[in-house]
C-alpha cells in the first residue's frame, strides 16, 4: 500500500495529520505496512482537502489507464468530505458517451474531446460545452513476458511490425541486431490490444504514425484498426493476458505493467535506450504545447523527441467537465473533487502509484481553469 512513502509525501506537502488509519486499496499498490505514527497517507492528506459545499454522490467513467490513481484520489477525498466518487473506469470512448448524454458529472479519455464530440457537449452543458483538463501523466508501457528475457529494447520500425503482424517469432533479426547479447527464444510473439475504444490505442498508434509511418499504415484512433493480434477489454485486461502468456507483448499505462511484467525501453536515436518510467515520461511531457482555446487545455505531445531520458511513448489523461452548465447538484462535489485532484496533495501521490504529475506550467492552468467552473 506504500503507506510509508505516501505518508511521508503527504507531510512533507503540509498535510494534517488526523487521528485513524485508513487503508489505502488503490489497485496496483505494494503492502509496505504504516507509518511509526500509525497514520495512513489517507488520512494524512483528508485533513486539508477542501471540502467546501461537496455532498453526495458523484458518477464518472473512462479512462481506465487512470484508474489506479483515481482510486487512490477517491480514498482520500471519501475520507473527508463524505462525498462517493464512483469511477468505473470503462475505457475513454464509453467515458466520453457517458458525459455527452448526461449520464456522469465528469469523465476521463487519455484523448481530448474531438470537434464532433465538441458539439455534442452543447445539448448537457447548458451555455456552455465540454472541456479538457490534463490531470494524469505516464508512460505507454510495452509490457511483455518471455522467458529469459529480462532486458529488451525495441525501436518504432520494430514496434509497428510486431502489432501489425509482421514481425512474429521473438528470434526474428530485426529484434535480435537491437538485443545482440539476449537469449531470444524460438517462440510466437502474441501480441495483445485493446478489444474497447481506449485513448491509450489512440496515444499508442499516434506514436506510430509519428514514428513509423512507413511500417505503420493505419489513420489511427481509439478504435484499434490492425488485423490479427489478441484483444482485451481494459488496461487490466491487456496486462491480465499478458501475463498468462509466454511470448505475449502488450500496451499499457505503467501502473499495470509493474507487479509481473518485465517492460521494454525504446530506442529512440538518443544516446541510450529510454526505460518507461514516470521520470522519463515527466521529460517529454513537459515539452507538450496547450493547442485548447479558452477553457479547454488540450496538449499536443511530442512523440518524435530523441532528448536524452526522455521516454516518447506518453499518454496524458483528461478529466472532462462542462465549462459552464454543470448540474447544480453535482458542481460542489465536481469542483472539490477535481480542486483536490489537481493540487499539490493529488499531484503529489502519483508518482507513488506510478504516475506521472503534470508540469508546473500546465497544472497552474487547470487550477485557474477549476476555479471558473459553474
Amino acid at each position: 500500500m506504500k503507506l510509508q512513502r505516501m505518508n511521508r509525501r503527504a507531510l512533507s506537502l503540509g498535510a494534517l495529520a488526523v487521528s485513524g488509519a485508513l487503508a489505502l486499496t488503490a489497485c496496483g499498490s505494494d503492502d509496505t505496512g504504516t507509518s511509526s505514527g500509525g497514520k495512513s497517507s489517507a488520512t494524512a492528506a483528508a485533513g486539508s482537502i477542501k471540502c467546501d459545499d461537496a455532498k453526495g454522490q458523484l458518477l464518472a467513467d473512462g479512462s481506465s489507464a487512470q484508474k489506479n490513481a483515481i482510486d487512490a484520489w477517491v480514498k482520500n477525498f471519501t475520507q473527508a468530505c463524505g462525498v462517493q466518487v464512483n469511477y468505473k473506469g470503462s475505457g475513454s470512448g464509453a467515458g466520453i458517451t457517458a458525459f455527452n448524454q448526461g449520464q456522469v458529472a465528469f469523465a476521463g479519455s487519455d484523448s481530448a474531446l474531438k470537434p464532433e464530440e465538441v458539439a455534442a457537449s452543447k445539448k448537457v452543458c447548458s451555455g456552455g460545452q465540454g472541456i479538457d483538463l490534463p490531470m494524469v501523466g505516464g508512460p505507454v508501457a510495452l509490457g511483455y513476458n518471455v522467458s529469459g528475457v529480462d532486458n529488451l529494447v525495441l525501436d518504432a520500425s520494430t514496434i509497428a511490425k510486431i502489432f501489425d503482424g509482421k514481425i512474429t517469432n521473438w528470434n526474428d533479426a530485426a529484434i535480435k541486431k537491437l538485443n545482440p547479447s539476449a537469449k531470444l527464444p524460438d517462440l510466437k510473439i502474441q501480441p495483445y490490444h485493446r478489444s474497447d475504444e481506449s485513448g491509450t490505442t489512440d496515444n499508442f498508434t499516434k506514436y506510430l504514425i509519428a514514428t513509423a509511418k512507413t511500417d505503420w499504415p493505419y489513420s489511427g484512433g481509439k478504435a484499434w484498426q490492425a488485423k490479427g493480434g489478441q484483444a482485451a477489454a481494459g488496461s487490466s485486461g491487456v496486462a491480465q493476458g499478458v501475463k498468462q502468456t509466454n511470448g505475449a507483448i502488450g500496451y499499457m499505462e505503467l501502473s499495470y505493467a509493474k507487479e509481473g511484467l518485465s517492460t521494454v525501453s525504446i530506442d529512440t536515436g538518443a544516446s541510450a535506450p529510454v526505460a518507461a518510467t514516470t521520470d522519463n515520461a515527466s521529460k517529454a511531457i513537459a515539452d507538450a504545447q496547450v493547442i485548447g482555446t479558452g477553457s479547454d487545455l488540450a496538449l499536443k505531445l511530442n512523440y518524435t523527441t530523441k532528448a536524452d531520458g526522455a521516454y516518447p511513448m506518453v499518454l496524458v489523461t483528461y478529466e472532462i467537465v462542462c465549462d459552464k452548465g454543470n448540474k447544480a447538484d453535482t458542481l460542489p462535489a465536481t469542483k472539490a473533487f477535481l480542486k483536490y485532484i489537481a493540487g499539490e496533495e493529488g499531484q503529489g501521490l502519483l508518482a507513488d502509484e506510478s504516475y506521472a504529475p503534470m508540469p508546473d506550467a500546465i497544472i497552474a492552468k487547470v487550477r485557474t481553469t477549476i476555479e471558473g467552473l459553474s
